[in-house]
C-alpha cells in the first residue's frame, strides 16, 4: 500500500492548496520548511515534482526488497513522512527499526501526529528533530534521501555520504532521490521548460513558478548525475544506478 498524501485532509483547520507565491512580492525570501510550507507541502511537493508518487511508491518496493531483519531504516530529511510510511508498508514481517529524520521542528511536529495516526503500536518508528549530517547512525540496510540532499551544501555531501556507506551492512543500499542539472546547456534549458510547462498544467501561474525558483535559488542547489555517480563511487558504493527520471527529477539506488 503507498501510503496517501490525503492525511492532511482529515485537519479541517488545515490549509492544503499552496498558494505561498501566487501574490507578487517586493522581496521573495529563501525558501524555508516553516509552518507555511508544513501546511501546503503534500499539495505542493505533488504539484511540483513530477513522478513523485511513482517513487514514493517504489520506496515500498525496494524495501521489501533490500531490508534486512533487526537493522535500522532511514528517512533522512524526512519532512510529512510520506517516505517513512512506505519503508513501512514495505516491510511486511521484517523486524526493522525505522528513523525519520528531519531538522525543521514544524515538519517534525506535524510528521510525528501523522505517523502516529497510521501506524500500529508494535512498529518501531521514530520520527526525530536533528541535523542529518551530525546523526550517529546504526547499522541500517535501506537508507532514503528523499529529495534532501540537494538542500545540504555541497561541501557537506561527501561526508554524509561517506557515513551512510559506512552504516549499512552488506547488501544494503541507499535510495537518492534528486532534481538534476545537465552539463549540456541546451538539454539543461529544455529540462527546466519541461518542468515549468508540468507545473503549469498543474495550475501553477507564471508568477508563482518564477517566485518559487527565486526562493529556492542558492537554497537548492542541483548537481548532474555523474556528478552524484562520482561522488557515491567515492563516498564507497560500489555501484549506482539511475532508476527513475521525469524531466530534471531523478531517483537513483546505489550498492553497498
Amino acid at each position: 500500500m503507498t501510503p496517501s498524501n490525503n492525511t492532511q485532509d482529515k485537519h479541517a483547520d488545515t490549509p492544503t492548496t499552496d498558494t505561498l507565491y501566487a501574490s507578487p512580492s517586493d522581496i521573495v525570501e529563501g525558501f524555508r520548511f516553516d509552518d507555511k510550507v508544513v501546511s501546503v507541502f503534500p499539495d505542493m511537493i505533488q504539484r511540483s515534482v513530477p513522478g513523485y508518487s511513482t517513487i514514493i511508491h517504489m520506496i515500498s518496493q525496494l524495501t521489501a526488497r533490500y531490508a534486512q531483519h533487526d537493522t535500522h531504516c532511514y528517512d533522512l530529511g524526512c519532512s510529512l513522512g510520506a517516505a517513512t510510511l512506505a519503508m513501512r508498508n514495505g516491510l511486511g514481517a521484517k523486524k526493522c527499526h525505522i528513523v525519520g529524520i528531519d531538522n525543521s521542528p514544524q515538519m517534525v511536529a506535524r510528521c510525528q501526529s501523522l505517523v502516529k495516526e497510521d501506524t500500529p503500536e508494535h512498529i518501531d518508528i521514530r520520527i526525530i528533530e536533528a541535523d542529518i549530517d551530525g546523526v550517529d547512525f546504526k547499522p541500517a540496510s535501506v537508507v532514503v534521501l528523499n529529495f534532501t540532499l540537494q538542500f545540504l551544501p555541497i561541501e557537506k555531501r561527501t561526508a554524509l555520504l561517506q557515513r551512510i556507506a559506512q552504516a549499512l551492512v552488506p547488501g544494503g543500499v541507499l535510495i537518492l532521490s534528486e532534481k538534476l542539472a545537465f552539463d549540456d546547456p541546451r538539454h539543461h534549458e529544455l529540462m527546466i521548460e519541461l518542468h515549468h510547462n508540468f507545473k503549469r498544467s498543474q495550475g501553477y501561474s507564471d508568477l508563482e513558478i518564477a517566485q518559487k525558483r527565486q526562493s529556492l535559488e542558492n537554497v537548492l542547489i542541483p548537481e548532474s548525475f555523474p556528478s552524484h555517480q562520482a561522488r557515491l563511487k567515492e563516498a564507497g558504493f560500489s555501484g549506482v544506478e539511475l532508476w527513475f527520471q521525469c524531466f530534471n527529477f531523478a531517483s537513483m539506488i546505489a550498492f553497498k
